[in-house]
């Protein structure tokens, strides 16, 4: 029996037809369908030992009750192309011995790069600057740029792929790096320059603070009013993991009262956000529109990563990015 994979949500991408070929000449069966409803997914997956997610879609998800792949008998792996995987029922995939996969590193350049740009706009009031010169206001006073960055400490909440290419990137502003990540092993700390702390430690200490942890029951708005409090009333706050991550209200509230002072967000709660949300009238905040993964290469990239995972899983060996790799497969 040939391997079958189920390309059941894309975004309505272009399929390259080298994702074709590949998969014709690693003698695997591919079903293409952007299913939309439980039936169409059950027709397209039924038999699938594969299930691919090409971006956010939420069809294995079923409203806030549960999840079908108890409806996908035969599945014995999810690859989810991207980094983020609060679309994919990752315990009940566990607890099923079903493998879930994603394609982080086709994202690192891009996410990290972007996150980097967010801190400089802020701290540097580019983005601020820009619409008061189109507002014919030329004024060096007006918007003053923030604390430089040399000798400043960064933290980041998350130390996967993405916030160990911030601290690369970041190494040549003499900064002084902290992370909090229960999940990172000592091998990986021990290959950086920045030093695990606390959560709480982390938010004191940071004059820039970097939100790279993905969105799970634990993380639910892991940074709320009482860790806003925490934090310097001079830091900035980045996000550009997920928005759900953080408590949009306390935030406003800690933009407004003096709290922090400012942010750049490229995730929201709800995307895109209500236009009356207040964060969007606050002129110390800038926001791009989940757009930090984007580059000129990141089509082919997320094609090539989530093909190559397909076809090591095809052949059974571990996919390059494994979110649940304790489970026991079936």
């Amino acid at each position: 029996m040939r391997f079958k994979v189920a390309l059941v949500g894309y975004e309505g991408q272009s399929i390259p037809g080298w994702v074709f070929e590949r998969m014709e000449a690693e003698r695997i069966t591919f079903v293409v369908c952007e299913c939309t409803t439980r039936d169409e997914l059950i027709t397209a997956a039924k038999d699938a030992d594969l299930i691919w997610l090409f971006g956010g879609s939420r069809i294995l998800l079923d409203g806030n009750s549960g999840d079908h792949l108890g409806s996908l008998p035969e599945c014995g792996a999810i690859l989810r192309t991207g980094s983020g995987t609060d679309n994919i029922p990752v315990e009940s995939a566990t607890r099923l011995g079903i493998v879930v996969a994603n394609t982080p590193e086709a994202l690192n350049d891009a996410v990290s790069d972007h996150t980097v740009g967010l801190l400089m706009a802020v701290v540097r009031q580019i983005a601020f600057q820009d619409r008061a010169v189109r507002s014919r206001i030329w004024d060096r006073n007006h918007g003053f740029p923030r604390s430089p960055l040399r000798g400043r400490t960064l933290g980041l909440i998350g130390l996967g792929h993405i916030a160990r290419a911030v601290v690369r990137k970041m190494s040549g502003f003499q900064l002084h790096f902290l992370a909090h990540d229960p999940y990172v092993s000592p091998d990986v700390l021990k290959s950086t320059s920045v030093s695990p702390v606390e959560l709480d430690e982390l938010l004191t200490r940071s004059d820039f603070i970097s939100i790279h942890c993905s969105l799970t029951k634990e993380t639910i708005h892991l940074i709320g009013e009482r860790e806003l409090r925490l934090m310097k009333s001079t830091a900035v706050l980045i996000n550009t993991s997920r928005g759900g991550v953080l408590d949009e209200a306390a935030l406003f509230k800690a933009l407004t009262e003096g709290w922090i002072a400012a942010a750049g967000l490229d995730v929201m709660e709800k995307e895109p956000p209500d236009w009356d949300n207040p964060l969007l009238s606050l002129k110390n905040v800038v926001l791009t529109p989940h757009i930090a993964g984007f580059s000129d290469d990141y089509l082919h990239e997320s094609w090539r990563f989530s093909v190559d995972t397909v076809v090591a899983l095809a052949h059974q060996h571990w996919p390059r990015s494994c979110v649940n790799r304790k489970v026991r497969p079936r």
